[in-house]
């Protein structure tokens, strides 16, 4: 698979991109001018989740590139309203986003070619999606999974224990050899985390 990979913002939140079909997984600020220097094109811009760290370029994006936006009907609000985060007296405001497409959990969602299984995992955030890629078989994964920890729960609409049956009943499943390629930080093994996370591992 013909993966790039761009980390930036001031959380250094992960972008994922895929030049041949376009698709870009989560949007965080600055991700707009990578993809001008490298003079790719987005198709589709999907949504792990709403938080302002993964969707700051989104709208940019949606202008610069004519792109379909996907996420779950959850997350709508902090994609689509300016001050949505500073209802909740945090300091950040986003450019809205235009509504897009809802996905919901689903055994098989074909965006430009690449077929994914989608699993609804909240817990961390109301609508966290993970994206499977079938073929290769690599766990987009948002801020839910992470190498040796998991993510947040205390901010508004997360539930630890949601997000903690999340990953041990839908992720964990998917079987040890799944690459997960979280929303931060290094690549991990399905495998990894189900034997040795602190936070949900068997150890």
């Amino acid at each position: 698979m013909n993966l790039q990979i761009y980390t930036g913002g001031y959380f250094d939140t992960n972008s994922y991109f895929f030049p041949d079909s376009g698709i870009l997984i989560d949007a965080p600020e600055g991700v707009a001018e990578w993809l001008q220097e490298k003079g790719w094109k987005v198709s589709t811009l999907l949504l792990t989740h709403g938080h302002i760290d993964h969707v700051w370029d989104a709208a940019l994006l949606q202008s610069e590139h004519g792109c379909r936006l996907g996420y779950h009907v959850d997350g709508e609000r902090m994609i689509t309203e300016r001050d949505f985060f500073k209802t909740f007296g945090y300091p950040f405001q986003i450019e809205p986003s235009k509504p897009g497409f809802h996905i919901e959990e689903t055994e098989s969602l074909v965006v430009d070619g690449v077929d994914f299984r989608v699993l609804l995992v909240p817990g961390h955030c109301p609508g966290s999606l993970c994206f499977l890629e079938k073929t290769e078989r690599i766990l987009f994964g948002g801020d839910v999974l992470f190498a040796g920890s998991v993510g947040r729960s205390d901010l508004p609409g997360g539930d630890e224990e949601l997000l903690y049956s999340g990953i041990r009943n839908k992720l964990f499943p998917l079987g040890d050899d799944v690459t997960v390629l979280s929303g931060h930080g290094p690549a991990t093994k399905i495998g990894i985390e189900r034997t040795t996370n602190p936070y949900v591992g068997e150890t």
